[in-house]
């Protein structure tokens, strides 16, 4: 299922946002699980922009949220993440997520929330490391019959940019990161800390 749409549509934002930005109030519909309301009502969200289904780096990254999944609930966050894949191509690679994942393959969200795509996003020599280690990573989860190999043709490119966001309950973003690179996300201990700040300030 496509990103589902409010009505009327918000604006659509070309240009990267600002914390303090206000998020409009919307129904998602993730590939797995019951449909769920973005800004959640009770809890901060974090939204996360990955790639496409299947992407190795994005997958390398997944597996230190899911470790700590338990410890960011706590926290009172709840994860959604997005792919610009179909949603009947995604929902094979991630049922085994204990988070919302949503598929946006028309990039309509991305758009919205200023997420892009650049050559630099591979190319940038900060990301090899991590690129290593998530090829290396992915073909030992196949030789043990685990994961599988993302889709040769890959519409909505291979270039994108990984993007964070913080939302509070009343729809303001409270912090957010535009990645430089392929692996230029905020860590575990990054997030917690954004809202261990807002506890205190708010």
């Amino acid at each position: 299922m496509r990103a589902p749409r409010t009505s009327p549509l918000p604006p659509v934002s070309r240009s990267r946002l600002e914390p303090g930005r206000s998020v409009p109030s919307r129904t998602l519909q993730p590939v797995l699980g019951p449909p769920l309301t973005l800004p959640d009502p009770e809890r901060l969200t974090h939204v996360q922009f990955r790639r496409f289904a299947g992407c190795p780096v994005c997958n390398l990254h997944l597996r230190s949220v899911v470790l700590r999944h338990e410890e960011i609930e706590r926290a009172g966050i709840r994860e959604v993440v997005l792919f610009h894949s179909p949603a009947e191509e995604l929902r094979e690679h991630v049922s085994h997520l204990p988070f919302a994942v949503v598929a946006d393959p028309d990039k309509l969200l991305y758009a919205e929330f200023g997420v892009e795509a650049h050559r630099k996003a591979l190319l940038d020599p900060r990301a090899w490391p991590a690129i290593v280690r998530a090829v290396l990573s992915g073909v030992g989860d196949l030789l043990r019959g685990r994961g599988r190999l993302p889709a040769t043709v890959q519409p909505g490119g291979r270039i994108g940019l990984p993007a964070d966001f913080l939302v509070t309950p009343g729809g303001r973003i409270a912090a957010l990161k535009y990645g430089e690179h392929v692996y230029d996300q905020w860590s575990v201990d990054e997030l917690l800390g954004h809202a261990a700040q807002l506890r205190t300030v708010g």
